[in-house]
This record gives structure tokens, sequence and C-alpha cells, in this order.
């Protein structure tokens, strides 16, 4: 909205104002965002949370779970409201309206936190312990995951949402041919060259499980205090960067990359959820003075997965996030290995002490503050591998 007027009031007194041509660049308007994202967050902060309690909108504690948290028990949650409220209201200030990349990734990420919303008022307010259930949150988080992944299907390649619609269309008539691209390939990091093509099924097979796979690891992630948001904050600001990469023709040409018109803008985005990230924390660290919730957790996952799609790195962002894989699959291979063991011997065994991972740690003697700080330093190393594959071919 900013650069709209930025451009109109230049137009109108060119010398007088000749400084708003400052607005045109991505990575200052990106600063700009981060910035507004963090004030937003700390200056509501205080007033959430207070509203958050007044509405005795608590975090219930699972008595089978560790002992130390049972002090945890009533703090408030749900408070993934202020990071989407930060995000969207600097977006909005600072990105170019007519992207569309932007957008897809606004709708996934709300439409995520509304399903996060939801799960989270039933099972704080309506006092229901199932929430949703896993049947009814898969079945809203796939429906959003395959509409955003049959559009970026088509979208990677075009710029403009004319165009893909018409791809669309020319889709269907043709009875699903399964071509696309070179671009919509998936890419291989640290190869020059290597790449796979995917079709269009295995393109939108991909991003769904990307969208839909971020979304539940991320929330699965958030169990200790600050233990996910920081990994947001530093995955997603590496996928700024990329974003930034592969919408200049010059950087994306230079480095290998595929060049996608538009996908540049994605900056402001993710550098706005860096800063709603970052002002999230000040609360959320230990001892957390407010939850993020499924709210919070199920929208940053699939804005995460959204943006490694449409900047081709999905591969890269399984490497960078390896801390949420890993916490997603210690709960598949827990639950798995004990129904496994209780079929065949008559009684569930565990891999794990408890899962997520994180929990497994805690029952193992580290302190709450040690798993969460080193699970940080991990994911740090793990972005500047990332990072590391733009160059390294």
């Amino acid at each position: 909205m900013l650069i709209s007027l930025a451009q109109w009031l230049h137009e109108l007194y060119p010398e007088q104002l000749g400084a708003l041509r400052v607005f045109q660049y991505i990575t200052f308007r990106a600063v700009m965002a981060a910035m507004t994202a963090l004030l937003i967050g700390l200056a509501l902060g205080p007033f959430v949370i207070k509203r958050l309690t007044e509405l005795k909108i608590g975090q219930p504690i699972r008595i089978y779970g560790v002992p130390e948290h049972m002090v945890k028990q009533g703090t408030p949650t749900m408070g993934g409201l202020l990071i989407l409220l930060a995000i969207a209201i600097s977006t909005l200030l600072w990105f170019d309206w007519s992207n569309r990349f932007v957008w897809i990734v606004m709708i996934v990420t709300f439409g995520f936190g509304a399903i996060g919303w939801v799960d989270d008022w039933r099972k704080v307010v309506d006092k229901n312990p199932e929430g949703m259930r896993s049947r009814e949150k898969y079945f809203w988080q796939s429906v959003i995951g395959l509409v955003a992944a049959l559009y970026l299907a088509f979208s990677v390649s075009e710029t403009s949402n004319l165009r893909v619609l018409e791809l669309f269309v020319r889709w269907v008539q043709s009875g699903f041919s399964n071509a696309l691209p070179p671009k919509a390939d998936l890419m291989v990091p640290f190869f020059k060259t290597v790449s796979y093509p995917l079709g269009v099924f295995g393109f939108i097979a991909l991003s769904y499980l990307v969208i839909v796979g971020s979304s539940n690891a991320v929330n699965l992630t958030d169990g200790l205090d600050g233990l996910a948001i920081m990994p947001v904050v530093m995955v997603g600001s590496v996928l700024g960067i990329f974003a930034y990469v592969t919408g200049s023709s010059v950087f994306a040409n230079h480095l290998l990359l595929p060049y996608i018109p538009g996908a540049g803008e994605l900056m402001i985005f993710c550098a706005a959820m860096a800063g709603a990230g970052l002002a999230f924390l000040w609360f959320n660290a230990y001892p957390a003075q407010v939850f993020m919730g499924d709210v919070g957790a199920l929208a940053l996952g699939g804005a995460l997965g959204t943006i490694a799609v449409i900047v081709r790195q999905e591969i890269v962002l399984a490497i960078m996030g390896g801390i949420f894989v890993v916490e997603a699959l210690s709960v598949m291979g827990q639950v798995m290995y004990f129904k496994y063991t209780k079929k065949k011997y008559g009684q569930g065994r565990r891999i794990l002490k408890m899962a997520p991972l994180h929990h497994h740690f805690e029952k193992s003697g580290w302190k709450e503050t040690q798993v969460v700080v080193r699970f940080w330093i991990i994911t740090m190393l793990l972005c500047l591998v990332g990072l590391s594959t733009l160059k390294l071919r």
C-alpha cells in the first residue's frame, strides 16, 4: 500500500519528494516490514496477553507429560493471533498489492491459522479436550493445501492470474496433460544441473505434502517455551533471501536458479514474519507469558511450506527445518512402533521416552532451556547449510 502512495506522491512532486524512490527497493521495504511487525508485536503484546487472560484462555497441560510443565497450567494460549496480526498489518503496508505470490501465501497462512483457531477455541473455551478431530483438521488442511498447490502449479512460470487461469483451462481441455516448464522441476541442492521433472500431478502432490507437512511439523515442535518460533524466524529469513534471488533475473541466472518473476516480493512477507516472530519471542521466552497455540503454529508452518514451493526450494526447506522434520518423524515413529509392538506382543513399546523428541530429552535429564537453545543452535547451523546451496553447486 505504501509503495503505491509513494509512487503517487513522487509523480506529483518529483523534485521535492525524490527520496521516495527508495520505496521501489525490496530490500528497504523488507527492513521496514520487519521493524513494523516487531514494533506492532511489542506494542500489542501486553494487551493481547491481558485479554487472553481475562477470557481465561489458558493452556491445558497433559497429566502424563513432563511433571515440571504443570506450573504452566493456565498460561494464556492462542498467542499466535499476535503474530498473525503483526504479519498482516506489516505486509499489507509494505508489499506491492499486485503481487499474486504474497496473496497466495497470505491466504494459506490465515487459512491454516483459522483451522488452528477453531482447534484452540474448542480445546480451551469449549473445554473440549479433543478439539478438532484429526480427520476434520486434516480435511480442511488438505483443502487449503490442494487449492494452493493447484494454483502454484500454473503460476510459477506466469506473470498474471489471467494467464494462470488460461493455462488451467488449457490443461483441462488437453485431457490433463502432464507437462510443466523446467523451472517447476524439483531442484536438488549442491548440484548445478540436477533436477527432476515433476509434471502437473507430481508438482501438486509434492507441494501439498510440503505445505501440509510443514504446518503439522511446526505444530508438533511447538511444545517448549520459544522452541518453535526462533527456528521459524531463522528458516523464514533464509527463505526470504532465496525469494529475493529467484525474483531477480540477474542473481537467478548468475546462481543457476530458476527465475520466477514476482517471487522477490515474498521477501517482504518473510521479513514481517521474522519481525513478528521476534516480538512474540519477547513474551514467549522462558518462562513464557503466552503460548503460540495451533493458531500460530499451523499458520507459520503453512507459510514456510508455501514459500519454499514458490522459490523451488523444497529440499532446502527440509534441510534448514531439520528440527521440524525430526520432531514430526519422532511422533510418527513412536506411534507406528507402539501399534506394531502392541499387535505383535500384546503390549505397546516405545522408541523414545516420550514424543515429540524435545520431551524425550527432557525425560533424559535436559533442562527445558537447554533443549530450546540447543535446538536453536542446530537450526542456525542447518540454515547456514541451506544458505550455502546458493553458491556451492
